[in-house]
């Protein structure tokens, strides 16, 4: 075994990309990673040009019997972007975009965001389910699951995943789809960054260009009477519409009415992809409740889905929890209510997403995702620029989530954990983890890929 720095003049000679080591000019910003609660020290950052550089670093950490990471986004809650010691694989230099219009498809490289794709999907007035934030890397949304405004029509991120080009721990590459590699392919669907490299995604793409969208907000003190009737309305609703409910702080921006900037609001934001003309039938429930501000118009749907970037920029400290609800009872709701008159800083949130239409229309045990039986994916989210701030807003998050968990399902989205366990990733799976655990030990059976939500080889 040599240490990972040893002859790390070797490595730099076989990469296309940049090798980037702690005496290096530019490691601080190298090493970093969106939440800045983390503050780790890889031996060397590789920033990967293409597939031979992710073999060449690959082999290289295995060599030296050490922790390989693998970063796309970076946007990783608990971090696992980075670790201490180790290599990371960086993929953010693979950006390529390949759009094929006629085919409804693209093809992503594993560092690509999405509003790189969606920039370039929107040109030919199509688009995939994918989040919220544009700044998210493809990779850890797609392999988590991923879910957005366009899931209950068109399902979860790995429900429109053609196939995916894929380095294995041993080096080889392949191309998993339903044809190849098909139990690998079901893994990479949910099941994290537990199986490989995956360098590329192609995607089946949907006709969506503008869409009707923004906030209605109402007083917290609205909140329990909101968030009831939400949860019976939206679910009632036919899939076109979409709308997830926050608890927030109004912020200082021009969108909002200066009498309401940081005041603390509970909000829904809405996406509706039908017909524009039918759209105020669609949403007069919604103005029939009377918010106090309402911000919906028509808009592209990349400015929608880069709508919160500017609120949530690298460098926040960060503490998220989350989990899925079948239904939200009335001391859930009561829950909500206490903790958003709570909310300890202005970044500080909560999100209640559906996930049901579409996405409840796809086996359990389809894909690695377990969940496709219930209706919200929630978050709670501490953040705030200032450390100080650090303690306050990681009590919030946990204090919050404790309080509504026993009304969950039991499990939560893998991409709003942090590093909770292996209880807490075996819940996730559900009775899909004995499955994972043996595509584990098949496609990686030294578990050279841990520094995610791990799942370990079956024995």
């Amino acid at each position: 075994m040599t240490s990972l720095t040893e002859n790390a003049v070797e490595l730099r000679g076989r990469l296309s990309g940049e090798l980037i080591g702690a005496s290096d000019p530019g490691y601080d910003q190298a090493r970093a990673v969106f939440n800045a609660m983390i503050d780790r020290r890889p031996d060397l950052v590789a920033r990967c040009t293409c597939v031979s550089d992710v073999q060449q670093a690959l082999e290289w950490g295995r060599a030296a019997g050490a922790p390989v990471v693998v970063r796309g986004g970076g946007h990783s809650a608990p971090g696992f972007g980075t670790a201490d010691g180790g290599i990371v694989i960086d993929l953010s230099p693979m950006q390529s975009v390949e759009v094929d219009p006629d085919r409804r498809t693209a093809r992503v490289q594993g560092g690509a965001t999405w509003g790189t794709v969606d920039t370039a999907t929107h040109a030919h007035g199509l688009a995939t389910p994918a989040g919220i934030i544009s700044t998210t890397g493809v990779g850890g949304l797609t392999l988590g699951g991923g879910h957005g405004y366009l899931s209950r029509k068109y399902g979860l991120t790995i429900d429109n995943l053609v196939e995916a080009e894929v380095v294995l721990a041993d080096g080889r590459v392949v191309t998993a789809s339903e044809s190849a590699h098909p139990d690998l392919f079901w893994a990479l669907r949910g099941g994290g960054g537990n199986f490989g490299v995956v360098t590329s995604f192609t995607y089946r793409l949907h006709p969506v260009r503008n869409v009707i969208c923004g906030p209605t907000a109402w007083p917290v003190s609205e909140t329990k009477n909101v968030l009831s009737w939400y949860r019976d309305f939206l679910p009632a609703q036919d899939d076109d519409l979409y709308g997830f409910f926050a608890i927030m702080t109004v912020p200082p921006a021009d969108a909002f009415p200066e009498a309401f900037h940081l005041h603390k609001a509970c909000a829904v934001v809405w996406c509706y992809l039908g017909d524009p003309a039918d759209a105020d039938e669609a949403l007069a429930p919604v103005r029939a409740m009377q918010p106090a501000f309402d911000g919906i118009g028509q808009a592209p749907y990349p400015a929608l889905q880069s709508s919160f970037d500017p609120l949530y920029p690298p460098g926040l400290q960060s503490y998220w929890r989350g989990d899925f609800f079948g239904a939200i009872p009335d001391a859930a709701v009561d829950a909500h209510a206490h903790f958003a008159e709570q909310m300890p800083t202005m970044l500080s949130t909560m999100h209640l997403y559906p996930v049901d239409g579409a996405v409840n229309r796809v086996p359990s045990d389809a894909t690695a995702w377990a969940y496709r039986d219930v209706t919200y994916s929630q978050v709670v989210l501490g953040a705030d620029p200032d450390p100080a701030n650090a303690d306050a807003i990681k009590k919030w998050a946990i204090d919050y989530s404790d309080a509504t968990h026993p009304h969950s399902a039991g499990g939560g989205y893998v991409n709003f954990m942090m590093d909770e366990g292996q209880e807490r990733v075996q819940a996730t799976y559900r009775d899909n983890y004995a499955r994972l655990a043996r595509v584990k030990a098949e496609y990686d059976p030294s578990n050279v890929f841990h520094v995610n939500q791990n799942i370990r080889p079956a024995t």
